[in-house]
Order: C-alpha cells, then sequence, then structure tokens
C-alpha cells in the first residue's frame, strides 16, 4: 500500500465513524413541553409564607411534624373576584385562602390565580390578619391606579385583644407583579388626585370622618377607624361601629341615596357613639363626591352633611 492510498483510506475511516456518531442519534421527535399550570384555580400551587401549597379541590393539609396528628390546614374561603389580571383576554380569580393548625389562629390570605394556556397558576400569598371578618374584594375605580385590587376587611383596633370582635374597617391595595407572582401594597392616596367623575359608592370601604349640622353642632367619631361602610353591589349594605356591626338595604338613583331595614348586633358599649352614626345613614337624602376622595351625605331637609373617606 502506497503512502497516498493509507491517506485516502485514513480518511474513508474517519468519515465513516462520523456518520456512525450520526446514525446513533435519536430521531424520535421531541416531546412536549410539561404544563406547569392546574385545570382549576382550586388545584393550584401558592406560595404561603415562603412554602408552595398545592390545593387540591380547594385544600391543603400538611402534617407540621413526621407522624403528627396536628396538620397545617390551607382552604380557600372565597371572596372571589373573576377579572383579567394581565390583560391577555383570559379571566383570572382572585380570592382569599385560610390558614390554620388547629389553634384558635385562622390566617386570611390574598391570592390569585392566572388562566395561563397551560392551566392555573398561583401567586404568593399577602396576609391581611388572623381572625379578620372579610368583606369585599374588588378592582380600584381610581384611573390612576390600574390593576389596583381592593379587599375590605375588619380588623381589631391597635391593642385590643383576639378575643375583642373586628370593628375597625381596613382596606388593602394590592397588585400582582406578573414577573414575580407577588403582592406589591398601593398607597390609595386620593388626596388631590380623585376624579369626582369616576368614583363610585362601591368603590371600597369609606370610613366616617364626622358630620355637621346646621344647627352649629358637630359629630367627630372617638374611634374614627371603628366606623367603617361598604356598598355592596345588588342594594345591601355592611357597617361597623365602635360597638356593633349593622347590615341593611339602600337604594341609590341618580345622585339620591337612601338606607332601610338597618339591623344591628346587640352588644352594649358605655360611650358608643353608634346611635350618631346610623342617625346619619337614616337620614341620607344625597350623595357626591369630592377632589380629595370623599363621599359626601347631604342629610334629608338640608339639616347638615355627613362626611366619609
Amino acid at each position: 500500500m502506497t503512502k497516498k492510498q493509507f491517506v485516502l483510506l485514513t480518511g474513508l475511516v474517519i468519515f465513516v465513524g462520523m456518520v456512525a456518531v450520526v446514525l446513533t442519534i435519536p430521531t424520535s421527535p421531541p416531546s412536549a413541553p410539561e404544563t406547569s399550570g392546574a385545570p382549576s384555580y382550586k388545584d393550584a400551587t401558592y406560595m404561603i409564607n415562603g412554602q408552595d401549597v398545592r390545593l387540591v379541590d380547594g385544600k391543603a393539609e400538611i402534617e407540621l411534624a413526621p407522624g403528627s396528628a396536628s396538620k397545617l390546614v390551607t382552604q380557600y374561603f372565597g371572596n372571589k373576584l373573576t377579572t383579567d389580571l394581565n390583560g391577555d383576554g383570559r379571566t383570572d380569580e382572585v380570592f382569599l385562602l385560610t390558614q390554620s393548625s388547629g389553634g384558635s389562629g385562622t390566617f386570611f390570605y390574598v391570592v390569585a390565580a392566572l388562566n395561563t394556556e397551560h392551566g392555573y397558576v398561583g401567586s404568593d400569598g399577602y396576609l391581611l390578619g388572623d381572625r379578620i371578618a372579610p368583606q369585599t374584594t374588588g378592582v380600584s375605580q381610581n384611573p390612576a391606579q390600574v390593576g389596583v385590587i381592593v379587599v375590605n376587611y375588619a380588623d381589631r383596633a391597635a391593642g385590643e385583644p383576639m378575643t375583642a370582635q373586628p370593628s375597625e374597617g381596613k382596606s388593602a391595595y394590592l397588585k400582582l407583579d406578573l414577573a414575580t407572582m407577588q403582592w406589591g401594597v398601593v398607597e390609595p392616596n386620593f388626596e388631590g388626585e380623585a376624579d369626582p367623575g369616576h368614583m363610585t359608592l362601591g368603590m371600597k370601604t369609606w370610613h366616617w370622618v364626622g358630620a355637621t349640622y346646621k344647627t352649629g353642632t358637630s359629630i367627630t367619631p372617638k374611634k374614627p377607624d371603628a366606623f367603617t361602610l361598604t356598598l355592596l353591589p345588588g342594594g345591601t349594605f355592611s357597617a361597623t361601629t365602635d360597638c356593633n356591626s349593622v347590615a341593611g338595604n339602600y337604594t341609590a338613583t341618580g345622585n339620591t341615596i337612601a338606607f332601610s331595614k338597618m339591623a344591628a348586633t346587640l352588644m352594649y358599649c358605655d360611650g358608643s357613639q353608634e346611635s350618631d352614626f346610623t342617625k346619619v345613614l337614616s337620614n341620607a337624602a344625597k350623595y357626591h363626591f369630592t377632589s380629595k376622595g370623599e363621599m359626601i351625605f347631604d342629610l334629608s331637609l338640608e339639616s347638615g352633611t355627613a362626611t366619609f373617606n
């Protein structure tokens, strides 16, 4: 064999070896990408206190210790809001979860489930508090707060024991970061920014600031955060005072408003201003909004006004 023939043969062997390598590469088509979502928002996975919690039909139980009978129970509570959080044309869900471990505490979290093409993807949980009294969940009506979720609830005032009835109205303004699926807190900051033309009765939980009468009398709540008013769709309302919870009906046509069929729990509280508050509701005749984000009730017979913010 000549040197030239040896070189050609060697090159042929290398070529054949390369072909053999190519032929060993699998020719089956690649598998489809795994889906990351769940078929229902009640079966999705949510991040609660840094821990993944996967719901099954709205509930999850995790052993607190291996073999322990005590379990951490997370479950669907409700107050569901259906809205499009990311503008993709699919409706997503925002709702409350509760978590308890068998003791006296029941912690409430706000979560969201994005409805993606691969199923529902759960968010981080935003803690509202322990044994609160949830009220409504809605979308902010402030045009400057696009995509902001407003969660209204009642909690205890600072320093009150956990045995006290939640009486202090609060509102959490939240916006979901779609990249991290975590909630960000938005400052309501209505002062000087509100557009009365876009404000509505049901846009938030209102806090009673006070009432001024044409007789020269004015009333200011001693516990302003305790007096709240939430006007619900369908003509019902819920309210809290410095003593009891109040509920009933209301009608609103144009700029007129009237409250009826009011009922309250029956706790007695010395020095309570509850009667002053319910008198305002009973005498409300008209309403309007201000650029400071206030709701003003004009009282019947032009006797005075009541202010909420």
